[in-house]
């Protein structure tokens, strides 16, 4: 059985197109799961241009961001069935008898391969999963909503799961992209206040950043974050996807504060770390996520504390992939989700 799929075959700029392909064959552990939703990540968008700094498996199937049903289970698969209806996390393959998984940090396995660049992805009617991966997804989430589970388990990670951000909390979002705008979500549902920053360009963004009771700054948020006391925020996500702005977060920054580093940056940095040790500023790298952050979050969708109908724009098949895609390049979308029935 063969269906569409979005497929990134070469790391020059643009080598992204629908083909045909085969149906997965499912292992003793795996489950087929029919895709009903594949949401689009900034990272589809850095492989569609070539600007990716991480290695890509060629030719591979995009989307790690998804939603769908059971359709097959393997001989060994225990405690799921046909139709269920699940999301799957991302780290398609890791050592599971390696050191970080044996401390439940399978998402930082050195040998870790994810969907969408590792392995084949979700945008496709059909993908492979490993059983050990899935989640249930509550009965009043859809499947558009749920496959934006793995984004907010991202900002989740950066956010919360440090267990930095404490009521009435001053925070700095750098970026407002879909996991500057969800981590901004994020502490304000912890009971911080929260301005989220970006460019003239972003002021569409800007405007949804609104909508989950984030004030915006166009420019240098250095004002706010040192209305109160003078002497900073408490605590800056860094979710824009350069390096420079790592020196933005340690001007905004109180003494003994914090700065969570999300957003990919591979550009080397040309300016002086001093400020990060005469503040006594705790600098944390924050990558990808595991099982009980992906359970919080799905039960902050299933309760409705978390609302993601702001950050959907919009839906397409596969054969419009390209417009999906340019959307949120454009700013346009916060995300897009594609639709390969």
């Amino acid at each position: 059985m063969k269906s569409l799929a979005v497929v990134n075959f070469s790391s020059e700029p643009h080598s992204v197109e629908v083909r045909e392909v085969e149906r997965p064959v499912a292992g003793p552990d795996d489950v087929i799961l029919k895709v009903e939703a594949a949401s689009v990540c900034g990272s589809d968008l850095h492989q569609w241009e070539g600007t990716n700094s991480w290695p890509v498996n060629y030719p591979v199937i995009l989307g790690h961001e998804f939603a769908g049903v059971v359709d097959e289970v393997g001989e060994r698969v225990s405690g799921w069935k046909v139709g269920d209806r699940v999301v799957s996390e991302t780290a398609a393959e890791v050592n599971m008898h390696g050191a970080m998984s044996r401390q439940g940090l399978y998402n930082l396995d050195p040998s870790r391969k994810g969907f969408g660049y590792g392995v084949n992805g979700a945008m496709t009617r059909y993908t492979k999963v490993a059983s050990r991966l899935l989640h249930k997804i509550p009965d009043s989430v859809s499947f558009d909503h749920a496959s934006m589970t793995e984004p907010c388990s991202v900002a989740y990670s950066a956010t919360i799961a440090p267990g930095y951000v404490r009521p009435g909390d001053r925070i700095v979002v750098l970026g407002p992209g879909p996991i500057g705008i969800l981590s901004g979500a994020m502490a304000r549902l912890a009971g911080a206040e929260v301005a989220i920053v970006g460019l003239d360009r972003d002021k569409a963004r800007l405007e949804v950043a609104k909508k989950y009771g984030c004030e915006v700054i166009i420019g240098n948020p250095k004002e706010w974050a040192h209305t109160v006391d003078g002497l900073g925020a408490d605590g800056v996500v860094d979710a824009a996807g350069v390096s420079a702005t790592l020196k933005i977060a340690l001007d905004v920054i109180r003494p003994n504060g914090w700065i969570s580093k999300v957003g990919w940056g591979p550009q080397p940095v040309d300016f002086s770390l001093d400020p990060l040790v005469q503040k006594n500023v705790r600098l944390e790298g924050s990558f990808s996520h595991n099982w009980p952050m992906w359970e919080r979050v799905l039960r902050m969708l299933g309760t409705g504390q978390l609302n993601l109908a702001p950050i959907l724009g919009g839906t397409f098949p596969v054969e419009q992939w390209q417009t999906a895609f340019e959307k949120m390049h454009s700013g346009e979308f916060i995300k897009s989700v594609i639709k390969p029935a």
